[in-house]
């Protein structure tokens, strides 16, 4: 994982800029979503290491994905020196029964929530980038791995 972290009033710039959907979570509850994808109270390591344009951590949707009556959400970050030709990357987070919230899934690109599920009601997550075959998601009750690739020049089409 790309590590984070330096500075200070990054929280206020990634919880501000987040969509009205991250306002349903108390701050309390955004920090800790931030920390479990590997972010703090501070600069992202990305953010100091990019040369070229740099798109803050911003919450983009917070939902309950998998039906346990808990919020997920879903943290973007962009920057082609962070996160290659896809110019972003995403952390898929969770909060558990007791409180704290766990990465669920960490990937270069843009996910798409699929209508096919895993394990635990999890959707299928398909990763989004330059080119034409695409990685899809799984999750297997422990973590997400790669199911099959999608797209109009893959070998592999399922």
């Amino acid at each position: 994982m790309l590590g984070r972290l330096k500075s200070g009033l990054w929280v206020a710039c990634f919880v501000t800029s987040a969509t009205a959907l991250a306002d349903e979570l108390p701050r309390s509850e955004q920090l800790k979503a931030f920390r479990a994808a590997g972010f703090n109270q501070e600069t992202s390591e990305c953010e100091i290491e990019t040369t070229g344009s740099y798109t803050p951590a911003t919450m983009e949707l917070v939902k309950d994905l998998n039906g346990d009556g808990r919020p997920d959400a879903l943290i973007t970050e962009g920057s082609t020196d962070c996160y290659g030709q896809a110019g972003t990357g995403f952390y898929l987070v969770s909060q558990q029964a007791d409180g704290h919230w766990k990465l669920m899934l960490e990937e270069n690109g843009v996910a798409q929530f699929l209508a096919s599920k895993g394990s635990d009601g999890w959707p299928d997550v398909e990763v989004g980038g330059p080119g034409f075959c695409f990685p899809v998601m799984r999750y297997d009750g422990q973590r997400y791995g790669f199911h099959h690739s999608v797209g109009e020049q893959c070998a592999d089409e399922s």
